[in-house]
């Protein structure tokens, strides 16, 4: 099984794959908080500036990983109808965890961001960096306010992700770069050595680096 060390050495390798990207409209967007580490790498290899796109994972509530969607910034919401089905999720359950996950979302926002507005995407490529994609839930709501903001085309860039699920994405994404998608996936974990979680004060250090 093919393993990154850590999410640095997993955007170092994205870097090397991003290249023809580096031109003077595009603008690196990372998933926190696991992808912010990845995003700043590329962004710093690449020298193109550095943002976050706030989404948060909706997950159901008696298996808080498996993701039944998303929201994000923008009042963007993705919903994963087949997990919703499968765990019989009804309609207040569901509006529930939609209501407290967009309260953090705004929380943040603000502590991501603070009161600096987002980086303009108008008319700009947006490539969006993940550590890895499992359900697709964040992906799929950050493709939605990247599109939201007015961005000419949306890139999603992560070290692996489910075979399925990348090729369902190409619906919302323009182009798809993804270097392992390895047969039986289970977890975005099990292919990194290093997958501590990754600290509110590690993602505002690596983003006004990136500033």
């Amino acid at each position: 099984m093919d393993r990154f060390r850590d999410r640095g050495e997993a955007g170092r390798l994205l870097a090397d794959r991003l290249t023809e990207q580096a031109r003077p409209d595009a603008v690196v967007l990372a998933l926190p908080r696991g992808g912010v580490p990845v995003a700043a790498v590329i962004a710093a290899r690449l020298g193109m500036p550095l943002d976050v796109l706030v989404v948060r994972k909706l997950g159901v509530p008696w298996h808080p990983e498996l993701a039944m969607g998303a929201v994000g910034e923008e009042g963007a919401t993705a919903l994963n109808d087949d997990v919703i089905a499968a765990a019989r999720i009804d309609e207040t359950t569901l509006q529930g965890a939609i209501a407290r996950e967009r309260s953090e979302v705004t929380r943040r926002v603000d502590r991501f961001r603070g009161a600096r507005p987002p980086v303009p995407l108008a008319g700009r490529r947006a490539i969006i960096v993940d550590d890895g994609v499992a359900t697709g839930a964040t992906a799929r709501a950050g493709c939605a306010v990247a599109r939201l903001r007015g961005a000419a085309s949306v890139v999603l860039a992560v070290p692996v992700g489910a075979p399925s699920v990348i090729r369902d994405l190409r619906e919302v994404a323009d182009e798809i770069i993804c270097l392992h998608e390895p047969p039986g996936f289970m977890a975005v974990g099990m292919h990194y050595l290093d997958f501590r979680q990754v600290e509110d004060a590690e993602v505002g250090r690596l983003l006004r680096a990136g500033r």
